[in-house]
């Protein structure tokens, strides 16, 4: 029994190419750096495409074995629906931290987006879109409408002062270096100095000294 559950596992392992295994890698270092990040971070739609795509076929694959009464197939599915389960709560968690940034700072996001095609997918600029709506309805059916017409903007910058709430880029963040990412600049009490950001190093830093090279993909949060 045991030479047979190591046949199975071994088979399935050699049926994971190095492409799936990245891709693995790159969805976790995006999920807990969307997690983590106080910004949205840039969609990966490339990323989210190939993982979507191998959860349709993982999908069918299960379903045309859920009929078998082989023992054998029956425990390769156990292992394949525990691995899609993995991929699914990945990109689940990953898209409920964009959604709940979006539904933050919406205004913020919407003119973001504008200027950054890449930073949103399709459906969160139609998500966004439909938020943004609604949520400007409720605002004006509830007391907006009894203000004069100057007033009722969400967004107002008059007299140099912004109502678009935005993130925090001086929030402190952890983070890993993967590679050599040069050198950033860093407040302390009394003066701002220059850190060398060297491959393997940690460090707590603020997000928007770093922010650069995590899109970059030199640094990742943790």
């Amino acid at each position: 029994m045991d030479d047979d559950i190591s046949d199975i596992l071994a088979s399935i392992s050699s049926s994971t190419t190095p492409h799936q295994t990245l891709d693995l890698q790159a969805l976790t270092r995006a999920w807990v750096n969307e997690r983590t990040s106080p910004e949205l971070l840039p969609y990966p739609t490339s990323l989210i495409d190939r993982v979507m795509e191998r959860l349709k076929k993982q999908i069918e694959k299960i379903e045309d074995m859920t009929d078998t009464l082989d023992p054998k197939a029956n425990f390769t599915l156990v292992i394949l629906q525990t691995e899609l389960e993995r991929f699914k709560f990945l990109v689940r968690s990953f898209l409920r931290a964009r959604i709940a940034k979006i539904d933050t700072y919406p205004y913020h996001y919407r003119t973001l987006a504008q200027q950054q095609p890449e930073l949103l997918s399709n459906l969160e600029q139609q998500y966004l879109q439909s938020h943004q709506a609604l949520l400007s309805a409720h605002y004006h059916s509830s007391f907006l409408s009894t203000f004069p017409a100057n007033l009722q903007k969400l967004d107002d910058t008059a007299g140099g002062i912004s109502m678009v709430d935005k993130p925090d880029e001086d929030q402190a963040v952890f983070c890993r270096v993967l590679r050599d990412a040069g050198r950033v600049e860093v407040q302390n009490a009394d003066a701002t100095e220059e850190i060398e950001l060297r491959r393997g190093d940690v460090w707590v830093l603020r997000w928007s000294a770093v922010k650069r090279a995590v899109h970059r993909g030199d640094v990742e949060l943790i």
